[in-house]
């Protein structure tokens, strides 16, 4: 049949068959666009960076000579934010997240609380640094501290673990559940042994998120007093005496690789413009380690998942 002849459905399907070709093409072109800017600037960040990588940088101290200072007090700074951080919005979260999902009447106070969230969620990161600075650093005189610093990290993931923990629970067939019950078992016990492993791949894809945000965040750590020059390390966690776990460490000052990294941007002499692309590598490194890690975790326990 010639293209003439073609019927009203024929000319139908084939004129979506073309928007979908189209709509395919631009998304590729989109795809490509964005990748290409990608690596561009990641090329960019190499080639000014790399050159200045070395067991000197990483274990240096600042200094006020670029080709001295080192990176030593942000990346372990930042390790031991990260580790305050995760400690607190990870079990809370979860924990908002099960009652919510699982236990909460559904009345209006439950669906204002699920609004917020939300737009919890999405809220600049900024806000979270002055309300930090408000409740942590004046109200409950914690200082400008480690401490302080992972919790106003963990304000900040802290909506994101419970929208998406709250998106994987959901996703357990009510099946599963049902036969809990019908075993004999309690809605606690159901929710402990079967529910939140069941929905723990997906628990962790929140946490990975929520993670990669607050590990490049700046301005809520300067905004309760993140230090741009620190020529020390805070103590060490471990003691040589009983109970050999000391937790000084949390009330130490602080800095970080993304205050460290801000800090050299704003000099004018540009071989601290290389130390800031070197320390930007190495935070880069850092987020793929951890989101790395997460998601083999992520995968293990969804192999082991039979629903």
């Amino acid at each position: 049949m010639g293209a003439g002849n073609a019927s009203p459905v024929d000319r139908q399907l084939q004129r979506r068959r073309r928007l979908e070709l189209a709509f395919v093409v631009a998304g590729l072109l989109c795809l490509t666009l964005a990748m290409l800017t990608l690596l561009t600037l990641f090329a960019d960040m190499a080639r000014q960076g790399l050159p200045r990588l070395s067991v000197a940088f990483l274990t240096g101290y600042p200094s006020r000579h670029a080709e001295m200072a080192g990176i030593l007090p942000a990346w372990v700074g930042s390790l031991a934010v990260m580790a305050v951080a995760t400690a607190t919005a990870v079990p809370l979260g979860v924990g908002a997240a099960v009652y919510l999902e699982e236990y909460a009447p559904r009345n209006l106070l439950t669906a204002l609380v699920e609004i917020n969230l939300t737009n919890l969620a999405g809220m600049p990161s900024i806000v979270f640094g002055l309300m930090a600075l408000g409740i942590f650093v004046f109200e409950f005189g914690l200082g400008r501290s480690i401490m302080t610093a992972g919790l106003t990290l963990a304000l900040l993931i802290l909506p994101i673990v419970i929208v998406t923990a709250r998106e994987a629970l959901r996703t357990v067939p009510d099946s599963l559940r049902e036969a809990a019950y019908a075993c004999g078992a309690s809605p606690w016990q159901t929710v402990r042994d079967h529910v939140v492993p069941a929905a723990a791949p997906g628990i962790l894809t929140g946490v990975i998120i929520g993670l990669a945000r607050a590990i490049g965040e700046t301005a809520p750590l300067i905004a309760v007093g993140a230090l741009t020059f620190v020529s020390f390390l805070p103590e060490s966690p471990i003691r040589d005496d009983f109970p050999y776990i000391s937790f000084d460490w949390l009330d130490a000052p602080f800095t970080a690789l993304p205050v460290q990294l801000f800090n050299w941007t704003t000099r004018p002499d540009p071989a601290f413009h290389a130390n800031a692309a070197a320390a930007a590598f190495v935070l880069v490194a850092m987020a793929l380690a951890i989101n790395g890690l997460a998601i083999w975790l992520r995968h293990r326990l969804r192999r082991e998942t039979r629903w």
